[in-house]
């Protein structure tokens, strides 16, 4: 089965099992990307169970809107995040959506990355 945005669902890796958001490539086009978040939402809801999810943000504009509305996704979500890692994200970025999470007292387990082999692994890994 695939996700709207085309990932492999349940996507098997290193003996463990990884739902892909791949928000990256949108560049500036917005509404392209708030709707497939709205489609990852929907299918996440209809998974029922908690997942380790990888959001991939090459080569997508982060302006202050898509920061809101990426800390909307993952508040809405949360019940069905087990782990949640990025990639592809700026320093000062990164700085900014952990301020948004705060704010929105989400607890569950995120992580930055530059390297994807890393975010994939740190959400396998059962520490």
């Amino acid at each position: 089965m695939k996700s709207p945005g085309g990932s492999i669902f349940p996507y098997y890796y290193k003996g463990g099992e990884i739902h892909c958001l791949k928000y990256g490539s949108k560049y500036n086009n917005e509404e392209k990307l708030f709707e497939l978040m709205k489609q990852e939402e929907e299918f996440i809801f209809n998974t029922n169970k908690k997942l380790k999810i990888w959001v991939d943000m090459y080569e997508t504009s982060v302006t202050n809107r898509v920061l809101q509305e990426l800390s909307n996704n993952i508040n809405n979500l949360r019940a069905h995040i087990d782990k949640l890692s990025f990639v592809g994200l700026s320093g000062i970025n990164i700085w900014r959506l952990r301020r948004r999470i705060k704010k929105l007292g989400i607890t569950q387990r995120i992580s930055f990355y530059k390297d994807p082999e890393d975010a994939k692994t740190w959400l396998v890994n059962e520490r």
